[in-house]
């Protein structure tokens, strides 16, 4: 039973510190995280098990916060004509109340007119609204309309709004108070490649 203890702490202290190396060798990587992860390993190896995993959820929140921004670049840039003011990360907070996941947004404006982009990524909200888009009576029922944007397959609602499931992993919404035509081509300058790459 001792062999057995004193092989499983071994084992994981050694993925404490595999992990600490790829952090640190990790150029994404901020002084925060490798902080912290330094302090999670300390902690752990002086029997503070509490505090090691403590700050390991610290780290996850910095990467989650990481993947956040790195998913703000698939956002276009304002049109024209346009300013556009970036969510802050305090979206992440709401993400939670809805079981997780990753978010960016962004708000487009020009004279009164706006355009607001969400993009939700790895929620189990994404798994609740997956029926709507592979059942099209679902969607008309809600007031919505399949049709396809820029390649991808889209829900129009009856207000203007455009709903799209991206790679059964994203889900984008466009509102705003623009004119259709408007949301529809912001809808078009998203980068779906990098989508599918992130």
């Amino acid at each position: 039973m001792k062999q057995r203890s004193r092989q499983h702490s071994g084992f994981v202290q050694s993925a404490f510190l595999l992990t600490f190396i790829c952090f640190a060798s990790n150029p994404l990587s901020a002084d925060e995280i490798e902080d912290s992860m330094g302090a999670a390993l300390d902690a752990y190896q002086s029997g503070d098990v509490a505090g090691a995993k403590s700050e390991i959820d610290y780290v996850a929140q910095l990467l989650a916060q990481k993947q956040a921004e790195a998913l703000n670049t698939v956002l276009p840039a304002p049109f024209d004509g346009w300013s556009q003011e970036t969510a802050t990360n305090d979206a992440a907070a709401g993400m939670a109340m809805f079981g997780g996941g990753m978010s960016a947004g962004a708000d487009y404006r020009r004279d009164n007119e706006n355009v607001e982009i969400q993009v939700m990524a790895d929620s189990p909200m994404i798994a609740a609204m997956m029926a709507m888009f592979t059942n099209p009576t679902m969607a008309a029922a809600s007031g919505g309309k399949m049709k396809r944007l820029g390649g991808q397959k889209v829900i129009a609602t009856g207000d203007g709004e455009i709903q799209a499931m991206i790679h059964n992993r994203f889900m984008v919404q466009v509102t705003g108070s623009a004119p259709i035509a408007d949301k529809e081509a912001y809808f078009k300058a998203i980068d779906f490649k990098a989508l599918q790459d992130f």
